[in-house]
């Protein structure tokens, strides 16, 4: 047996922690000693705290931790190569999106080198006043958290693709989604997950046409924000007031694009002027 302190030595964790994961259940002590409370841990233990600690170098929370050690025998391998694979996926989104900062702290810096303001690339931000058709739009809508956003798209719109391949609906563009929530929540927003078709089945509704500031973006889905904003500024400047909530459309599917400025996303604000 060794003693708490052995054990927070060997791997190389405060006996703070350790109470705090007895506490939570994670692992406990294999002896306490009734008399004086003192914690003893068994060497098979280490096994099972140097697991831990490596599930923790993989960013597993101490939730997801504690249900890959509660899996049952029969299930815990695969469950657990289930849990690696989607953990390496945020991992590898993480990486490329700081990829992608530090290829735009480069730019900006060579910017001021060269005397140029780091926003001026708001002005190359273009927006043209176009009249759009109404269409018939198959639909999911849902309260999406920011956390949610990156796995749900692909989850929403695998449903909507399912829906119309099984029941062999006709496809007329590209996937959308239509925000309607008046104000950003990180808690929840009002999302709307759509694809044009053709037939009028249960789960789809028009989607009026009318007049919108456009504005199509060619680059990483965080510039979006950007776009958003020169929109919001041309339809002041221009005398326009929003009349629908804004939409983004998906010209071509980020899994096929080699780099961010393959990814096309046309951006359109309904608007009548004031």
């Amino acid at each position: 047996m060794l003693s708490i302190g052995e054990f927070s030595k060997i791997c190389e964790l405060s006996t703070k922690t350790l109470r705090y994961y007895d506490e939570i259940g994670l692992i406990h002590p294999d002896e306490i000693n009734p008399e004086n409370g003192y914690r003893y841990y068994s060497i098979r233990q280490l096994k099972k705290m140097l697991f831990i600690n490596r599930l923790k170098s993989y960013h597993f929370s101490l939730e997801e931790i504690k249900a890959t050690l509660e899996l049952e025998d029969d299930e815990s391998e695969e469950k657990l190569c289930s849990a690696l694979h989607r953990k390496r996926r945020e991992i590898q989104e993480q990486r490329d999106a700081l990829e992608y900062t530090l290829e735009q702290m480069n730019h900006d810096i060579f910017k001021l080198g060269q005397g140029i303001s780091v926003m001026s690339y708001l002005d190359n931000i273009e927006v043209q006043l176009v009249e759009t058709k109404p269409l018939n739009i198959l639909y999911i809508r849902q309260m999406m958290s920011s956390h949610d956003y990156g796995l749900g798209y692909g989850q929403y719109f695998s449903r909507l693709y399912e829906k119309i391949a099984t029941e062999k609906l006709t496809l007329l563009g590209a996937p959308m989604t239509i925000y309607h929530s008046s104000e950003y929540n990180p808690a929840g927003n009002d999302t709307e997950f759509v694809i044009p078709i053709e037939e009028s089945v249960a789960g789809t509704r028009d989607l009026p046409g009318g007049l919108c500031a456009k504005s199509v973006l060619k680059g990483a889905y965080p510039d979006l924000t950007s776009v958003y904003a020169k929109l919001r500024e041309w339809v002041e400047d221009e005398g326009y007031e929003l009349v629908n909530p804004p939409y983004e459309v998906y010209v071509t599917d980020p899994h096929q694009a080699t780099v961010p400025e393959d990814i096309v996303t046309e951006v359109y604000f309904p608007v009548k002027k004031k």
